[in-house]
């Protein structure tokens, strides 16, 4: 289809997802973004968050981690460190993911290294148990 964008997922263990979609969002460092085919150019980093496309009018959800977007007027990649599509999210891993994070916050100092990384992994959990619904 003539407006149809080529996005490409790229984790450090696979490509999780190679295809032509209608739309895509990211969830970006400065905020959330949406591209469509025609998109000025331009290289960003990724966040923690959900990432969402639409195929054939059907929304697909990915869990994803950082990493960094490069798009160009008809291709958008994505290079992150994680990336889950909503029905393959255990949702039991996820949720013992999110108690661990939040008990390990709770003894740590909100100044020590370990805080932001505890921190880091109770929203990774939020975000899978939060797409894994969709």
């Amino acid at each position: 289809m003539a407006d149809e964008l080529m996005l490409e997922i790229v984790t450090p263990e696979k490509m999780a997802f190679s295809g032509n979609v209608e739309d895509v969002t990211i969830p970006g460092t400065e905020g959330e973004f949406g591209v469509l085919r025609g998109h000025e150019a331009f290289l960003t980093s990724v966040d923690i968050g959900q990432l969402v496309f639409t195929k054939n009018n059907k929304k697909t959800h990915y869990a994803v981690n950082t990493g960094y977007a490069e798009v160009t007027a008809n291709k958008v990649t994505v290079l992150i460190e994680t990336a889950e599509r909503s029905d393959y999210i255990d949702k039991n891993r996820a949720r013992r993911a999110k108690e661990n994070a939040e008990a390990r916050l709770e003894k740590i100092a909100k100044d020590s290294d370990e805080f932001e990384k505890a921190r880091a992994a109770l929203m990774r959990a939020i975000v899978r148990l939060n797409v894994a619904e969709k």
